[in-house]
């Protein structure tokens, strides 16, 4: 895989800071419009959300005098983090100008800086619901770590690295990956169920209630207010992005760009648009399909992700001995 020029570097990393921003929004929107209309309702436009985070960006955010440094600093570490995270990714060509710093490990932990300070921000407002959230969210942070590293590394084991240009690269050009479609499902189905415990949808959490005895991430930023709460909004939104472009492109990620031609950026970026839709599509379906699981069921469903991923792992070797 060739090396990127810095200049081009500079400006594709300036290009998918920008995509991130832009479509995180409205892929928020899409799951929302799906809902709506398999519910039989009209539903909100598909810009939606970009009309909330305008209107609580221009609102003074309130802060209680209760709260630390840390309550105000967290509202600026998710969003930071959860961007840098998504630089990481190959998002509509394969060779990220960031690749060198592009392994797995650097990737999860990433998002786990939000998470971590989203726990502390939840406890540090000493809300009876701000606590309860952080303990909730702790222990899935705890379970859903461990099964998108091995649902990750199944799909390495087959490009020979954890560096996610290499193996987007290698898996666009099926230079000596693994064609056995059985660890690439599995591995696909626990990143799927990743995908819905650490960005809060149903069956793990339900983004749309603010019932006590239900939220999870709602009840540690009810406490935000204006800008901060846009900011981390914001973010959960980049986040859901960054989960289905791993899904997209580190299982499926043919028509990205291999190069960087003008026409293969513009090729790999409808394809982009069209695989996110597809899955922002089928999150909207299942939430409308199944109810959200009690709090003593969600471990259990992480538990079946991360026994997916190891069957991942396992297969790997057994095909390939």
């Amino acid at each position: 895989m060739e090396r990127v020029q810095i200049p081009h570097a500079i400006i594709l990393t300036v290009v998918q800071a920008l995509v991130l921003l832009a479509v995180s929004p409205l892929i928020a929107g899409l799951i929302r419009k799906v809902k709506a209309r398999l519910q039989c309702r009209r539903g909100a436009s598909l810009l939606q959300p970009y009309a909330d985070l305008a209107k609580l960006f221009k609102k003074q955010p309130v802060v209680s005098t209760t709260t630390s440094w840390i309550f105000t600093a967290t509202p600026y570490m998710v969003f930071g983090s959860t961007l840098t995270a998504g630089l990481l990714v190959p998002v509509f060509a394969s060779q990220v100008p960031l690749n060198f710093a592009g392994n797995i490990i650097a990737l999860v932990y990433l998002l786990a800086i939000g998470t971590f300070f989203l726990i502390l921000a939840g406890l540090d407002a000493g809300s009876a619901f701000g606590g309860m959230g952080s303990s909730r969210e702790a222990i899935i942070a705890s379970l859903t770590e461990p099964a998108a590293i091995m649902a990750i590394f199944a799909i390495a084991l087959t490009a020979g690295s954890t560096n996610l240009s290499t193996i987007v690269h290698k898996t666009a050009l099926l230079d000596g990956i693994v064609t056995d479609p059985s660890p690439h499902l599995m591995a696909f189905a626990a990143l799927f169920i990743v995908t819905l415990a650490e960005t809060g949808r149903v069956p793990v959490d339900n983004p749309a209630t603010h019932l006590e005895l239900t939220m999870i991430h709602e009840a540690m930023v009810l406490e935000y207010s204006g800008r901060h709460l846009a900011l981390i909004e914001w973010a959960s939104g980049i986040k859901l992005l960054v989960f289905l472009t791993l899904l997209a492109n580190i299982f499926a990620p043919w028509g990205i760009a291999t190069n960087l031609t003008p026409m293969a950026l513009a090729i790999g970026f409808g394809v982009y648009l069209i695989k996110i839709a597809g899955l922002a599509a089928l999150i909207g379906a299942i939430e409308c399909m199944f109810a959200k699981l009690r709090l003593f069921r969600v471990t259990d469903l992480l538990g079946v992700a991360f026994i997916l991923a190891l069957l991942g792992l396992l297969f790997f070797y057994i095909l390939r001995g």
